[in-house]
């Protein structure tokens, strides 16, 4: 298992050519300090554990692994089948692009406005049209840990206690203490 910058798996997530409406997430509150949990899957692409924090409005830090090569049927029920809630991973859109993508992000609004809908649609036509590389449900508790949090945890357990080890030594690096 190879420990690496939580940004550096967000990127691993948006080259993989998968279907990107595939992917699930569950995430919340760190069980043992600062910060948070989360775990992305994805049937072909694999599972990732990330550990992420805050460190002011601008700026996270973290780490992460993947964890799985395959989110087989030991491992999909843990991750939600359906939105409680939702995520997006996006990726700047080139400047050149960004006024034809308003207009046809404008036109999705509109047709959704006009159209008897539902949230899930309206998401997903979004994602489509902002060509998100990984979206889909997700169960997150910024308050406690889901109970799918807890279990994929224990699931990967020799991965939890890397990436805490990991976690830790980065949180001590990187936040201060007091005034500046």
């Amino acid at each position: 298992m190879r420990i690496r910058d939580w940004d550096d798996l967000l990127s691993d997530v948006i080259e993989s050519d998968v279907d990107p409406s595939g992917w699930r997430a569950v995430g919340g509150d760190r069980a043992g300090g600062v910060g948070e949990d989360l775990f992305i899957g994805h049937p072909e692409a694999g599972a990732y554990q990330l550990k992420t924090y805050a460190k002011n409005p601008y700026q996270v830090e973290g780490v992460g692994s993947k964890v799985a090569r395959r989110v087989d049927e030991d491992i999909e029920p843990l991750f939600p089948t359906e939105a409680g809630g939702v995520f997006g991973v996006q990726q700047p859109i080139p400047e050149e692009e960004a006024p034809e993508r308003a207009e046809e992000l404008e036109t999705v609004l509109e047709t959704h406005a006009d159209a008897p809908t539902t949230p899930e649609a309206l998401f997903e036509d979004v994602m489509e049209t902002l060509d998100s590389p990984a979206y889909g449900p997700m169960e997150f508790d910024p308050h406690d840990r889901p109970e799918g949090l807890d279990e994929l945890t224990a699931t990967f357990e020799d991965a939890q206690q890397a990436l805490e080890a990991e976690f830790d030594e980065l949180v001590d690096e990187t936040v201060t203490r007091g005034f500046e």
